[in-house]
């Protein structure tokens, strides 16, 4: 973790003598430490939430076509419709949270994931499947955008293990809903509204440990965070930031659209690939939570590792080329290597938390990270939505998946220039600060 240290600034507290702390009120210490603890439970849990939506959609896709009466390219939209709501509602989570706290909107974000998953198989008929999606959506979107935020204020020192684990949480929980869904289905009575109606219990539970740090103004999710941030001050006297003159920024943002759309075809598309190379549908639901949890162990090492280097270009093209040949394999043996691909499209997938660090390591202070952080994401996710709908369209016009996965794979190496530029040793400060 020296790395880490190092890229941190020395805090206030640590220059100041120690009289403020001698003046404590009885109990604040104790005070803080459990807000800390109950704030890393909020962390794990809104991350477990943030992808079962979709994963959970795309292991019954077949039978919500088949229920709703959609077409190909409707469903090719509906697999769209998750990196358009991420890119138009991600980008008001910095005012949201300005006006009535990161904690507050990160716990709206959480009540929108369970009511729009509770509403959504039951609300009947294709317009308003995807209008209470996109309720869900919305909520995940805005807690998208913040984690980094909450992240780099409560733990500046530790931006590496923390994205670790929240990364780690979010890969789990995506991996769960894949894996799960179709048997819990099945145990339902066989039921798609009743397997994707269930994980809004899981984001209910998610709801409860944010509920302390809700506060009607502010924009942090404690009183004291803004307090214990090192670059509280920095960031307060600084010149606001024009995040669109920094080429870094740029490079982040093509990065993280690029990653997102082989991510969100992944999640949409990639049991029906396996289903129509003759997989089963529960070894299909399985392939698919394969390729999810290789981003657990992977994206608690990834970050940390990442930290430690001056460029992260390296981690980019290990990854990428486990997407090239992952890709590679799913054109030419789909089912017969089928889980040696699920593994390296797993891996492929891990630049969504190699994203998120550098989101976190390509800024100085915390309202640098949330600058960068909206632009990056809500540029990234406009940069993805036509991704997944286009491969509806080429699967229904081509007739197979010949021409989605060459696409796929042509995207992997615009991805890996996007990530080498964005992996450089720089901030945006350097680049974005008004003469």
């Amino acid at each position: 973790m020296a790395r880490e240290e190092t890229r941190t600034p020395t805090s206030t507290t640590a220059r100041t003598p120690a009289v403020p702390e001698a003046r404590e009120r009885p109990g604040a210490r104790d005070a803080r430490g459990w807000r800390t603890r109950l704030i890393v439970v909020g962390i794990v849990l809104a991350a477990v939430n943030l992808r079962p939506a979709i994963t959970s959609l795309g292991a019954l896709l077949e039978e919500v076509r088949d229920g709703l009466g959609m077409s190909g390219s409707v469903a090719g939209l509906l697999t769209s419709v998750p990196p358009l709501c991420f890119a138009v509602f991600g980008v008001t989570a910095p005012r949201l949270a300005r006006r009535f706290g990161a904690g507050a909107v990160v716990c709206a974000g959480m009540v929108a994931i369970a009511a729009g998953l509770l509403i959504r198989p039951y609300a009947g008929g294709t317009a308003a499947f995807l209008a209470t999606s996109a309720l869900a959506l919305m909520g995940i979107a805005v807690s998208n955008v913040l984690m980094p935020v909450i992240v780099k204020r409560w733990f500046p020192d530790r931006v590496g293990t923390m994205t670790g684990l929240y990364s780690m949480a979010l890969a789990l929980g995506t991996a769960t809903a894949a894996a799960v869904t179709v048997p819990l289905t099945g145990a339902l009575g066989g039921n798609w509204q009743s397997g994707l109606a269930v994980w809004a219990g899981l984001a209910a539970a998610a709801v409860l440990p944010w509920i302390p740090f809700v506060r009607t103004r502010g924009g942090s999710p404690d009183g004291q965070a803004l307090a214990r941030d090192s670059n509280a001050p920095a960031a307060a006297a600084a010149p606001a930031l024009r995040v669109t003159r920094s080429r870094t920024a740029w490079a982040l943002a093509v990065f993280f659209g690029l990653q997102a759309t082989a991510a969100y075809i992944t999640m949409g598309w990639m049991a029906q690939i396996f289903r129509d190379a003759g997989v089963p549908a529960g070894t299909a639901g399985l392939l698919l939570a394969v390729t999810m949890v290789m981003g657990v162990p992977l994206a608690f090492v990834i970050p940390r590792l990442a930290t430690r280097l001056p460029h992260q270009g390296p981690i980019v093209l290990v990854l990428g080329a486990s997407g090239l040949v992952g890709y590679a394999g799913l054109y030419l043996a789909p089912a017969a290597g089928a889980w040696a691909w699920a593994v390296l499209l797993g891996v492929a997938n891990c630049a969504f938390p190699l994203a998120l660090t550098m989101v976190g390591m390509r800024a100085r202070s915390s309202a640098g990270v949330t600058q960068l952080s909206a632009f990056a994401q809500s540029t990234g996710y406009l940069i993805s939505i036509p991704g997944p709908l286009l491969v509806g369209v080429l699967y229904q016009h081509s007739g197979g998946w010949g021409l989605p996965i060459a696409l796929m794979a042509g995207l992997m190496i615009p991805q890996m220039i996007a990530g080498i530029l964005a992996g450089r040793d720089r901030t945006i400060e350097e680049e974005a600060t008004p003469a």
